[in-house]
């Protein structure tokens, strides 16, 4: 019974719905559950309407203060707005329906993070690669979770002030938009075939010692695919060779975000086209604003600092309906401080009935070498790992997803794991947030497997 149940677990998660699918297959219609639509209750919303709080004296924040209004940006935005979105309202919905399931125990939310800081670092083996990476890892822990992965990556360059005017914005825009056509392409076109995902992990597992958990679990996966393959399931059919991969951002410049929301015709809804997940931290009222009436996800960056008290305030400013799959939680502390913080902020939302997703955001820490380089430790991000679904399983709730600064090249910017990575190589480029490679996020994808196939 546990085989047959992996084996419809594994179809599901390679079955295109909308996001990132064949042409055809992304549509625009209503959701039974998310038609309370924000500009319903406070019709006096708009696109717009954040640039009137902050003049109202609300301050500015998460990117958009004094150089969210110079005129470069303000001309870089009008441009922007007549050019066509990067993401589809029936994307988003499809998008958001998975997490609402998952927020119910069922799936988990799988970003992959590959910020890089120059443009010219931006090109279709880059993203290959990191696609490539996450699907390895999407494919282990199908197996280990026996849950639907919800696959999302962060692959855009994303510009953290105005820089060198206008110009720069418009080229991040047409930058994200041949990303995103990439993706597209390795999402339909037989890139994430099931059967070429698990060879490149059986790759992986050769490099691993003989009798390592590592083959053993890649073995109990062998015999899956084998079982399928033996009652007739054709696992080269579309079914196993298309995914859904949606993408996600941060809210820096709301100008930028204002110049490409649209009106969906379809469902009559408002969507920032952008990124099919926006996420925000610290948000003041102009971001509240302005994220109000749009309809995509929201993931809210937690730490330490966050008070049970000012979780509740932010999770009913940020999703005062309480829809499930609106609102994901990122947690980003340390493993000893996760232990003494997470709960109380579970308890929490437990207490006020908030439908909440919480990911895990173990790679945030980092620590410079003595050569002076940036860099993480892999055992510190394990533990924080281990101390995330040690927490979830004592409080009694669902640990739903991960999120990991990650690249699928073979740098060596993090230290350990099985590909052995030492302080004395470690080469982090300059301006660069230290990622794990492609071995150490399989390697991380197999341990949590493992700890979720044990639940």
């Amino acid at each position: 019974m546990k085989l047959c149940r992996i084996c419809f677990v594994l179809a599901a998660a390679f079955t295109p719905s909308a996001a990132f699918a064949p042409s055809g297959q992304a549509g625009g219609r209503a959701r039974t559950g998310l038609d309370s639509s924000p500009e319903a209750r406070r019709p006096e919303w708009s696109p717009s309407s954040w640039r009137e709080v902050q003049a109202a004296g609300a301050g500015a924040g998460a990117g958009a203060g004094e150089k969210g209004s110079t005129a470069e940006i303000e001309a870089a935005a009008q441009k922007i707005r007549k050019y066509a979105p990067l993401i589809f309202g029936g994307e988003v919905l499809t998008f958001r329906e998975k997490l609402a399931r998952a927020c119910q125990g069922q799936g988990f939310l799988l970003m992959g993070d590959d910020a890089a800081p120059q443009f010219e670092a931006y090109d279709v083996d880059m993203v290959r690669d990191t696609f490539k990476a996450i699907l390895q890892q999407s494919m282990i822990l199908t197996y280990g979770c026996q849950l639907p992965i919800i696959k999302v990556g962060r692959m855009v360059y994303q510009i953290e002030d105005d820089g060198d005017g206008g110009n720069q914005f418009v080229e991040a825009y047409h930058q994200k938009a041949q990303t995103i056509n990439i993706l597209r392409a390795f999402s339909s076109g037989g890139f994430a075939d099931l059967n070429r995902l698990h060879g490149w992990n059986l790759d992986f597992v050769e490099q691993t010692e003989e009798d390592s958990r590592y083959r053993a679990f890649a073995e109990k996966v062998d015999d899956s695919l084998l079982f399928m393959r033996s009652i007739g399931v054709d696992t080269h059919a579309p079914t196993f060779s298309q995914v859904d991969f949606y993408t996600a951002h941060e809210i820096k410049m709301l100008p930028l975000e204002e110049s490409l929301t649209r009106n969906d015709s379809t469902t009559g809804k408002w969507f920032d086209c952008s990124a099919h997940m926006l996420f925000v931290k610290d948000p003041d009222e102009g971001v509240q604003e302005f994220v109000r009436g749009v309809n995509n996800p929201l993931g809210l960056k937690v730490t330490d600092a966050t008070t049970p008290e000012k979780l509740i305030e932010l999770i009913e400013a940020l999703n005062p309906l309480n829809d499930p799959g609106r609102l994901s939680l990122v947690v980003r502390m340390g493993a000893d401080t996760m232990r003494k913080s997470l709960p109380n902020l579970i308890r929490a939302a437990q207490r006020e009935g908030k439908h909440v997703l919480w990911i895990a955001d173990p790679t945030f820490n980092q620590r410079t070498t003595p050569e002076g380089s940036p860099t993480r430790d892999f055992d510190a991000i394990r533990s924080e790992l281990r101390a995330f679904f040690d927490v979830h399983q004592e409080m009694g709730s669902h640990p739903g997803g991960v999120r990991l600064e990650m690249t699928g090249k073979d740098v060596t910017e993090c230290v350990g794991g099985e590909c052995e990575v030492t302080e004395d190589r470690v080469d982090t480029p300059p301006g660069c947030d230290p990622r794990l490679n492609g071995n150490q996020a399989i390697e991380l994808a197999f341990l949590m497997a493992e700890r979720m196939r044990s639940r």
